[in-house]
């Protein structure tokens, strides 16, 4: 479901950064108003959540980087899941801290669906995975599953 959108309202920017706006639209193939919001959107989640970090290339490739953990959100979510808590991800992960866990579980929650469409994503089996992707080498992945 696609969330509502307020009220339209008029800004104007200095000549650089409507040059910019205007490129990524037509790089994209993309309104500038989309560009707009989507730069609005990220930057609202930066201030939100000090110390995540977005990386990737298209609106939908971007994702959301715990700093200093070299892990993005999802993957420290899973992780969590994974491991039961917080406590013991910090125990196996000399780089991760409970600092960095709260804040993932944080954003998560406030974004669940983006993070967890990369868990759903990475959970795949690995029968689908192979046909997905037939032209990578799934025989690491085969003898670790055990077949």
């Amino acid at each position: 479901m696609a969330e509502q959108k307020g009220q339209p309202f008029s800004v104007r920017f200095a000549k650089g950064t409507d040059l910019y706006m205007e490129e990524e639209a037509r790089r994209l193939r993309r309104s500038k108003s989309s560009i707009v919001e989507e730069f609005a959107e990220e930057t609202a989640k930066l201030r939100r959540f000090p110390g995540i970090i977005f990386h990737g290339g298209t609106v939908t490739e971007r994702r959301a980087h715990v700093v200093g953990t070299g892990l993005d959100v999802w993957e420290l979510c899973m992780l969590v899941d994974d491991y039961g808590s917080a406590e013991a991800v910090v125990e196996d992960f000399p780089k991760v801290t409970e600092r960095h866990c709260r804040l993932a579980l944080a954003y998560r929650l406030a974004y669940p669906d983006e993070i967890d469409s990369f868990i759903a994503g990475n959970r795949r089996p690995l029968d689908e995975m192979e046909a997905l992707y037939p032209w990578v080498d799934w025989s690491a992945a085969r003898q670790r599953a055990g077949g």
